[in-house]
């Protein structure tokens, strides 16, 4: 388990809420200091903890561990799916465009 890379990721998410550490950690019943070392991936953290700490930032477990998970076609999916969860519907079309362009590109690449 890489903690500094999951920390990373934590304190991503909580940036992204425009969350401080003092109320991350007030929200999931946690202490300021071990929220920053949980960050900092100075600390390990029990399974309460996880869920608790991804319910609040809305984010599932598996995009949170996704660095110690092996990835496989469904993780893949459930990775695409998280990133394009939060987006508006015209930017969720747009990165089918993109995936739909790269993927023409490539089949050309193959064909030379």
């Amino acid at each position: 388990m890489d903690y500094k890379r999951l920390g990373k990721r934590i304190r991503e998410e909580r940036q992204r809420l425009n969350l401080t550490q003092a109320q991350l950690a007030e929200d999931i019943d946690i202490s300021d200091t071990y929220m920053g070392a949980i960050e900092r991936g100075e600390r390990s953290l029990t399974l309460d903890t996880l869920v608790r700490l991804v319910n609040r930032l809305g984010v599932t477990v598996d995009y949170m561990l996704s660095d110690s998970v092996t990835n496989n076609d469904t993780n893949i999916i459930e990775q695409f799916l998280q990133i394009i969860d939060r987006q508006p519907l015209d930017r969720k079309q747009m990165a089918i465009n993109v995936l739909r362009t790269i993927f023409s590109y490539f089949d050309k690449d193959s064909l030379m």
